[in-house]
């Protein structure tokens, strides 16, 4: 039985599907192909995201984001460890501020010249160049696993947010781990859990988060025609998706 997104799901419901989510991963139509098979130049990057498997991903995963964060336009977003630009200027495109920080130069440089509305400056995500409270929203889309101390890094995103803080994480507990892990553009990130970010990293926190969501996409990364149309029918409570999401509002 495949639930909507609307329904709750108990933990034995949620298990069930989970562990046929599993068996039924290889079964799919789609490409073996790996999501990113080795580390990819700025150019490169975006040029995946204009794939029709690199299009969905992206598509399913801003909408998730934008869904969670629920901005208003004008409102203004940080996007930590900004890469191309690829994320910010999705954002930029729905009517919001966006400044970009990235602690390569030459990601920051092709950044710059790839979105000219775009403010984009070299920085660390452990020590982010700009005063409490600075931005309405801030985002890190996967820049955070790898840094070795998230945690640090999230206070960071944190002291600079006024409202909401958001992180797409790479989620353990999913098909892709199994496939993936430590190969290829995976080699070297942390995935994480849930669990892990709510022990581990939101303690400490000042203030305390007034709100915590958790939500998951990209069950089937193969991305074939089926795939598409299992995905939609599936909630985003599932803890099985590869993208973990994660919004803190204050």
């Amino acid at each position: 039985m495949l639930y909507s997104n609307c329904q709750a799901l108990t933990a034995d419901e949620a298990e069930t599907a989970a562990e046929a989510l599993v068996q039924a991963y290889s079964a799919l139509d789609g490409t073996d192909e790996p999501i990113m098979n080795q580390v990819l130049a700025p150019a490169d990057y975006d040029a995946w995201y204009d794939t029709p498997r690199g299009k969905w991903i992206g598509d399913r995963e801003f909408r998730l984001m934008w869904k969670m964060i629920g901005p208003s336009e004008g409102e203004t977003l940080l996007d930590v460890g900004c890469g191309s630009g690829y994320f910010s200027r999705r954002f930029s495109n729905r009517g919001l501020r966006v400044t970009g920080v990235d602690i390569d130069e030459e990601t920051v440089a092709y950044a710059r010249k790839r979105n000219p509305n775009l403010r984009c400056f070299a920085g660390s995500a452990l020590s982010l160049p700009f005063r409490d409270e600075a931005f309405d929203d801030v985002v890190a889309v996967t820049s955070l696993c790898f840094i070795d101390c998230p945690k640090c890094a999230l206070a960071e995103m944190w002291r600079v947010s006024r409202k909401t803080v958001t992180l797409g994480l790479l989620n353990r507990h999913s098909p892709l781990f199994r496939e993936k892990s430590g190969r290829g553009g995976y080699a070297g990130a942390r995935w994480d859990t849930a669990d892990e970010v709510r022990r581990r990293w939101l303690h400490g926190l000042v203030p305390e988060p007034a709100g915590v969501d958790i939500r998951f996409a990209i069950f089937f990364p193969q991305g074939g025609r089926l795939a598409r149309r299992v995905e939609d029918l599936l909630p985003t409570r599932l803890p099985r998706g590869s993208f973990l999401a994660v919004t803190l509002r204050k």
